[in-house]
């Protein structure tokens, strides 16, 4: 083995969580995509002599290209990045592969995502490294030219407002999930509004991303999202895990028409999310349909 493949199987051992660490920052699987290629072009170049924590090293590497990714978000204010739902993880209805699981891993919804959407990018970065991976605080100051007081602060800051979003916890019985997810299916194909509301929390929240040509949409309370769900668009289901919770691709003339990820908890759906973006739809189903076109 020479020294280019030796140094490529070490760097797939870390890709897993590079990816996943990339995945949380970004909410972009593309982007965590081309953060975690950055950081393989500069180990390239620069070879694993004298780099004694690759895994230390390979993270700041794609810590400090996630940063600069959000900071020039934030400076494209006239694209609303943050008004439209991140990129869901989409895969058939069953185990998902240990690359897939360690991007699913801690539970990380969809509305935990956006919730991260609106934090500032130092504090992304901290309460992910921080809370999510257990990054010591000196590392993460380091990434951000910080002292590791301002980090934690920093963290702290970040932690209040994910707490106060008071995101839902779906239940941890996906066989459960399923049976209501499937019960709402049945309603809403039989147009039975009484049996939707026996479904939807009061509260259920549906929010629908048709991508950069139109606004997204949120439709609050359980009847108006009752209302909607009785006309349903599509003309087939294909079951799904988003985001390690049940959810579905939907096709509509054989294609692929919407990816919808429901967040059931006490036995309610207490939120839907649907990306009807037709780009990022093709791409996120094709792990389901079997095909990227």
């Amino acid at each position: 083995m020479d020294e280019t493949e030796w140094l490529a199987e070490r760097f797939e051992q870390h890709r897993p969580k590079l990816r996943a660490t990339a995945y949380r920052m970004l909410g972009s699987l593309t982007e965590a995509d081309d953060a975690v290629q950055d950081a393989w072009l500069r180990l390239s170049r620069t070879g694993a002599e004298g780099i004694d924590n690759l895994g230390g090293w390979l993270t700041t590497v794609v810590a400090r290209e996630c940063l600069h990714v959000l900071r020039s978000r934030r400076r494209r204010r006239e694209d609303p990045f943050d008004a439209h739902l991140p990129d869901p993880v989409v895969v058939p209805d069953g185990r998902p592969d240990p690359e897939q699981e360690a991007l699913l891993a801690d539970s990380v919804g969809l509305a935990l995502l956006v919730v991260l959407d609106r934090l500032a990018p130092a504090e992304r970065l901290a309460f992910v490294l921080h809370d999510l991976f257990g990054q010591p605080f000196e590392e993460i100051a380091a990434i951000l030219g910080r002292s590791p007081a301002a980090a934690r602060q920093l963290a702290s800051r970040a932690r209040r407002r994910v707490s106060g979003a008071e995101i839902p916890a779906p239940d941890a019985d996906l066989a459960r999930q399923r049976q209501v997810v499937t019960a709402f299916y049945a309603a809403a194909r039989g147009g039975d509004f009484d049996a939707l509301l026996e479904v939807l929390d009061p509260e259920v929240t549906l929010h629908t991303d048709f991508g950069a040509a139109l606004p997204p949409t949120v439709v609050r309370g359980a009847p108006a999202v009752a209302e909607q769900a009785r006309t349903p668009r599509g003309d087939r289901l294909y079951p799904a895990l988003v985001n390690g919770g049940i959810g579905a691709v939907v096709t509509e003339g054989g294609e692929a028409f919407s990816v919808m990820a429901f967040t059931v908890a006490r036995d309610r759906i207490v939120r839907i999310d649907v990306v009807r973006d037709p780009d990022r739809v093709r791409r996120l189903a094709s792990a389901v349909l079997g095909r990227t076109g």
